[in-house]
């Protein structure tokens, strides 16, 4: 699951930043999710350590009376503009000084090597996948982990335009296994009625179904 939405006025690339905690919108995006997933049988609840998934996670902890753990293999992707804003005439861009962070978009050289958050949040995904065994995890992540990792499962190149990242704000995405194999990859957003217009995932949604890959 990725968090829901953040209290973040000033537009800010908060990244792997300490303090940025859901607004009142993501709380009720949080509680709609756990509300969603209530009947599941759902036996391990994890996050990124940082406090709007750990917010947006317990809701869901709660709903199925199980203690919230933590991972750091679940953290949002480092970035080297984490903290900086990118609005028009100021934002970091602008800035000759950052432009050496845009020369290899394929890495990409601004941040966390693509690969490198592959493997860590495969990690992530086969230690759930034995705590839960024969039953369900969530696991509360961010973006571009999320989707980077969905990239990876389903066989596409890893660098990718963000704007069509399929991964709305509390949204879900689903990896089903046979035995200790991913077989489908689900996609649904519970609570898209509650994010925002200009917020929403670039592609279109596929709700309730999923890409099977076969045993």
């Amino acid at each position: 699951m990725r968090h829901g939405e953040v209290d973040n006025p000033d537009g800010v690339l908060y990244g792997r930043l300490a303090g940025y905690h859901l607004s009142e919108l993501g709380r009720q995006m949080a509680d709609r999710v756990a509300e969603h997933l209530a009947s599941r049988d759902v036996t391990y609840v994890c996050a990124s350590p940082l406090e709007r998934a750990q917010e947006t996670a317990t809701p869901i902890a709660k709903a199925h009376g199980l203690d919230l753990a933590s991972d750091e293999r679940l953290i949002e992707a480092d970035n080297v503009f984490q903290g900086k804003t990118f609005g028009v005439g100021d934002g970091a861009l602008k800035k000759p000084g950052n432009w050496k962070y845009l020369v290899n978009p394929f890495r990409p050289s601004w941040g966390e090597a693509y690969v490198d958050i592959v493997v860590r949040m495969m990690q992530a995904l086969d230690a759930a996948k034995e705590r839960a065994r024969g039953h369900e995890a969530v696991l509360v992540s961010h973006q571009l982990p999320i989707w980077t990792v969905r990239s990876y499962v389903e066989k596409r190149r890893l660098w990718h335009d963000p704007r069509k990242r399929q991964c709305t704000l509390a949204s879900l995405t689903s990896f089903t296994y046979q035995g200790d194999k991913i077989v489908s990859v689900g996609y649904s957003e519970p609570a898209i009625d509650l994010v925002p217009a200009h917020l929403r995932a670039g592609a279109k949604p596929v709700q309730g179904k999923g890409k099977a890959f076969g045993a």
